[in-house]
């Protein structure tokens, strides 16, 4: 079978199988399983290629078949110019959840700021239910501060999880202190910021989503609960023993449930609440500064 020749014979398969964007994961598959960038095989597409990448290039290929995430067969992905270590006991870095990174950064420089006529102060950030790290990690590589005044923990109740965020921190920002805890239960001390993407998809929602995910996708990380809005209230409300007053907290969300979580941060004594849109107009996150208890 020459180059030209699994490229199609992979591009029938993944279609027959219901693979959006079927000839791009044949590309990438082989690329995976080869070596072989898109130039190369260019060049070579009609040289027939060995026995031992191509069993390789079929095993992957009868993989994705099955509707198992790419990243989970090629270990990667790429968020905020990083390629991520990723697994199937971590979702998948998504786009959307650059606006959380982004908007975590522009609250880091407003410390910045403001800290600008104090003695130099060390801005304390936690991250909860981290995942691969790809948000902490980011904004550790992104932020326009001395690492030694950015103290990150990053939190996960997942071992498996926290294997994959070890692996991830340990190439990218070293600096950043990983801790296993169901949500604040291990954290000690008050924090400047708090991130989370929580589980936030509707139980009864779960076996309708696309195979990729209902099928793949580690349950922990996406089940929100009756309404999807279990993590929200203990993160929002927990928040009080662990946020200094005037700080920051940041969460994603849904799509539908930007009303319902501010709301729950009102009520918890936030202000200056938004709730912000991503680049698809969707509502992506909600933020607020904690000025009082209720």
């Amino acid at each position: 079978m020459t180059y030209r020749e699994a490229i199609q014979y992979a591009v029938d398969q993944l279609h027959n199988a219901g693979i959006p964007d079927a000839r791009m994961d044949a590309y990438l598959l082989l690329e995976f399983t080869t070596g072989l960038s898109r130039k190369d095989y260019l060049m070579q597409a009609d040289s027939c290629m060995d026995e031992v990448p191509l069993a390789k290039f079929k095993e992957a290929l009868a993989r994705r078949s099955t509707r198992e995430p790419l990243q989970h067969i090629t270990g990667v992905q790429e968020f905020m110019g990083i390629t991520y270590h990723v697994n199937a006991h971590v979702l998948i870095p998504r786009q959307d959840t650059e606006l959380l990174v982004e908007k975590t950064l522009e609250v880091i420089q407003r410390l910045i700021a403001h800290n600008e006529t104090q003695a130099a102060k060390t801005i304390r950030y936690l991250d909860l239910c981290t995942g691969s790290g790809c948000i902490p990690i980011s904004v550790a590589k992104h932020a326009a501060i001395d690492p030694a005044r950015l103290e990150i923990t990053a939190s996960d109740i997942s071992p498996q999880a926290l294997e994959v965020a070890a692996h991830n921190v340990s190439a990218y920002a070293p600096c950043i202190t990983l801790l296993y805890s169901d949500l604040y239960d291990q954290v000690v001390g008050e924090y400047d910021i708090i991130t989370s993407n929580p589980p936030y998809i509707v139980s009864d929602v779960i076996p309708s989503l696309e195979s990729e995910v209902k099928d793949f996708d580690p349950l922990l990380a996406l089940d929100g609960g009756i309404d999807g809005l279990d993590f929200y209230r203990r993160i929002i409300d927990e928040s009080r023993h662990y946020l200094v007053l005037g700080g920051t907290l940041l969460l994603e969300i849904g799509y539908d449930q930007g009303q319902a979580v501010h709301n729950l941060m009102f009520k918890a004594g936030y202000e200056q609440i938004e709730i912000i849109k991503d680049l698809a107009g969707e509502d992506r996150v909600v933020m607020g500064v904690r000025e009082h208890d209720y």
